[in-house]
């Protein structure tokens, strides 16, 4: 962990919601001054200053002012600790000139990405740059998409020490949920769809499960885009909302895996609604929702902290062998998805990276090949997660 960096990690939007909740995490979990060195940054000093005080976080904790419009700060924000930790979206806006910086200057960088186009275009744009630098450059580091993307390493594992391999077949199953969604995913979202109404182009890659797979398309995939009786589960199922990007993480990760899950590898991801005629209004309902498109919510917003403490989500990982064989894990979680549980687990995959410079070299990752077993460690020791065999 030895650097020759001011700081360890800043939180680049320290002043936005979920920023915020990362630097009360941080110094909650880390303290001032101890075994990590952290610093908060964001447009304003003034509102940095304020939202430290609001924190009660302590004025030992340093203020660095970058502004996403003013690249000179951002390129020195950069140069000044080993890892970004930005909250700063939607990433498609705001996030091209710290990415370029990171991958340029050799710095970690970790966000909550959830703009698979921009992902794809980041990927094709500076990817080499990365390698040759060292920089760790770690997109989707929230509930989009760890309890899944490490939902399904974990299970790979269990297959293999079970089953003698790894499954060609994976299905990933919110068994339940509670938690008000993101302003800044509502965001992005709405920015991905202005986008792609400008861009035709960029429907092509939403819309391809190996959109992040550097030229590699595998097996069919399902497309998860009406209700379902899943006899496996004897339950209804319906369309998961973060499925679309969750899965794109996936195959990347088997991808840079050196497919270790196969090159036929299928997967997706559901929610369960229950059995019986009420589990499948629920999953026709749940088809037919267009809430996201038409909330309000706006960037900065979100739940109140009793919101966040009482919310939660349970997700289920089958694993299918092609011999009829199958095993289960599960993955789980103390707090709301938006907002509790995220800022815990971009913050513990910054601290991964600050705490372990050996396990990956430069490129553009996913969480589960470049932090797999030590970031699950880490979450189930302080973070809140829970990664369970079932079966």
């Amino acid at each position: 962990m030895e650097s020759n960096k001011e700081f360890d990690i800043i939180v680049y939007g320290a002043t936005g919601f979920t920023g915020r909740l990362v630097a009360e995490y941080l110094h909650q979990q880390y303290g001032v001054n101890g075994e990590v060195k952290w610093a908060m940054a964001g447009r304003s000093m003034d509102k940095l200053v304020s939202v430290r005080d609001e924190l009660g976080v302590g004025a030992d904790i340093p203020l660095v002012v970058a502004d996403a419009g003013d690249i000179e700060t951002v390129k020195k924000m950069v140069a000044s600790t080993s890892v970004v930790l930005t909250t700063v979206g939607p990433y498609q806006l705001y996030g091209n000139e710290l990415v370029e910086a990171c991958a340029v200057q050799g710095t970690d960088y970790v966000d909550l990405c959830g703009e698979p186009a921009w992902m794809h275009k980041m990927i094709a744009a500076h990817s080499a740059v990365a390698e040759k630098s060292g920089a760790r450059i770690v997109f989707s580091c929230g509930f989009d998409s760890i309890p899944f993307d490490l939902g399904v390493f974990f299970l790979q594992k269990h297959a293999v020490s079970t089953l003698g391999s790894t499954v060609a077949r994976v299905k990933g199953r919110v068994r339940a949920m509670k938690g008000t969604m993101s302003g800044g995913t509502l965001a992005s979202f709405k920015e991905t769809m202005a986008a792609a109404g400008r861009d035709r182009s960029l429907i092509g890659i939403l819309r391809n499960p190996f959109a992040l797979t550097s030229g590699f398309e595998g097996a069919e995939q399902p497309l998860g885009n009406k209700p379902e009786y899943d006899e496996a589960l004897q339950s209804w199922i319906a369309p998961f909302v973060m499925a679309s990007i969750n899965t794109k993480n996936v195959h990347r990760s088997n991808l840079l895996l050196g497919h270790h899950y196969g090159e036929d590898f299928v997967y997706d991801e559901m929610m369960v609604t229950g059995p019986g005629d009420k589990g499948e209004a629920i999953a026709k309902a749940v088809t037919e929702d267009t809430s996201m498109a038409k909330s309000s919510l706006q960037p900065g917003e979100g739940p109140s902290k009793e919101e966040r403490e009482n919310g939660f989500y349970d997700v289920l990982m089958v694993g299918e062998h092609t011999d009829g064989r199958s095993v289960r894990v599960s993955v789980k979680g103390d707090r709301d998805p938006g907002y509790g549980s995220t800022s815990k687990m971009i913050a513990e995959s910054a601290i991964c990276l600050v705490k372990n410079p050996q396990l990956a070299s430069g490129g553009i990752w996913t969480t589960a090949p470049v932090m797999g077993a030590e970031l699950i460690e880490r979450l189930q020791e302080n973070a809140g997660l829970t990664f369970t065999v079932e079966s």
